[in-house]
């Protein structure tokens, strides 16, 4: 007997496509594991269950007549809570937007029940998505899989936590600095950082509009391809034709490899050598742009106060008081020194293509560090503060350069490996990306 918790949300659909199992039981397994876990308060803002159970009906009935929409058809997905689902209220984890009920689903979220996707829920996040470590004592604060005493990751952290706790067969998050990957790689899963623009965040609540992005959080590459390719509107990737046996990969010297923590480490090493070992040719490269782009940290802050600088000056009270200072921190930016920096940023990601295209693909530690405590990431303020740049730093490289980033596990727990491509080559991404998931996790 299949169970629907246990495979990835592509068995899922093959297990429908084959009359496996039916849609409807695979929805109500998933609503008896929400039911009875003891973490679901703290992974979902709300099941919506009525909508879920229509949806799965409706991927029933394509099910026995055969007239399945596509691979995922009746496949049950959570959603991160500043995706609009019309008549359900989405606050992206902040205060300042309760009561907030939008009359309309989000764009992906309508090409999502065309292509038959079931909408599971929506899930906790970091408040208005400002945080690379998932800590929200507004709302609630999932815990990470490996590490119960230890955060998910953020800001999509419920996302991940759906997944990984076998409560959604596949997640829905967004990724402004790392948002999709630091959660898929603290809790064992693969996450998929789209280019900027390639998927649409019509209804989406917006943190900072020129670095926000979509992507799933996932079991498989697999599983990432199939649901990229409902989120664009765009044709199935094929993953099998180019297996990349002799492609070449540079690892990011610099800032990326410096202070990682012992784990970490050892998990980047081994996927190197097991990268190598499939057939890839790897070198170590120096890109100073990306440095450079690094150093522009006003860019974020500043444009994420101007955008919620009205909500934030009359109720700063409602506010998680770390995160509020994370956007007071771009309140008092000069508008030169903030478009110096854009105009700058620019030239540094057209110089990091011209030094990369070379290569089919740049890799890095996902994440330097180990997912940190809860308790004393309440406490301790310093703590906070390190814990969360550190949580960023090497995946806020892809948003910066704009370019598309995808994270795989490792045989460490918790312990991710990134592979970064240029803009607007996820297809080949994701057929790298299967190539190193068959290297690594073997």
């Amino acid at each position: 007997m299949v169970d629907p918790l246990k495979i990835s949300a592509s068995e899922l659909g093959e297990a429908f496509e084959n009359n496996i199992i039916d849609p409807v039981e695979a929805l109500e397994a998933f609503f008896d594991a929400i039911q009875k876990s003891t973490l679901t308060d703290h992974i979902y803002v709300e099941v919506t269950k009525a909508r879920a159970v229509g949806e799965a009906e409706d991927a029933r009935k394509r099910q026995k007549f055969n007239a399945r929409t596509g691979p995922l058809d009746g496949v049950p997905v959570s959603w991160k809570d500043l995706f609009d689902v019309a008549g359900h209220q989405t606050t992206a984890g902040s205060d300042l937007l309760k009561g907030r009920i939008p009359t309309n689903d989000c764009e992906i979220l309508k090409l999502a029940s065309i292509n038959g996707l079931v909408t599971l829920g929506k899930t906790h996040m970091s408040e208005l998505a400002f945080s690379g470590l998932g800590l929200n004592p507004i709302t609630q604060t999932p815990p990470c899989v490996n590490d119960f005493g230890a955060v998910a990751g953020g800001s999509s952290s419920g996302a991940a936590a759906s997944v990984a706790f076998g409560l959604a067969s596949a997640a829905i998050g967004s990724d402004t600095g790392g948002s999709v990957r630091i959660p898929a790689a603290w809790n064992d899963l693969v996450g998929l950082k789209t280019t900027l623009g390639r998927v649409s965040m019509q209804g989406v609540i917006p943190l900072c509009r020129s670095f926000d992005t979509v992507g799933p959080i996932v079991k498989t590459v697999e599983d990432a391809a199939l649901i990229f390719s409902v989120l664009t509107g765009n044709k199935l990737v094929d993953l099998k034709p180019k297996p990349f046996e002799g492609g070449r990969l540079a690892i990011l010297k610099g800032t990326a490899l410096n202070d990682l923590q012992q784990k970490p480490a050892l998990a980047f090493e081994e996927s190197v050598k097991a990268l190598s070992k499939f057939g890839f040719k790897i070198e170590e490269i120096e890109v100073a742009e990306v440095e450079s782009a690094l150093a522009l940290s006003s860019l974020v802050p500043t444009e994420a106060y101007a955008e919620w600088r009205d909500e934030i000056e009359a109720s700063p009270d409602l506010m998680y008081e770390k995160i509020l200072q994370r956007f007071l921190g771009g309140r008092d930016v000069l508008a030169s020194d903030y478009l110096k920096a854009t105009r700058d940023l620019e030239l540094f990601k057209r110089m990091y293509v011209n030094k990369v295209s070379e290569f089919d693909a740049v890799i890095l530690p996902t994440c330097p560090i180990l997912p940190p405590n809860f308790e004393r990431l309440k406490s301790d303020d310093d703590y906070y503060v390190s814990q969360n740049l550190m949580a960023l730093r090497n995946t806020r490289i892809a948003n910066l350069l704009g370019i598309c980033a995808l994270t795989i596990p490792t045989n460490h727990p918790s312990c991710g490996v990134s592979i970064m491509a240029l803009p607007n080559m996820e297809g080949k991404l994701l057929r790298l990306g299967r190539a190193a998931e068959l290297a690594i996790r073997k």
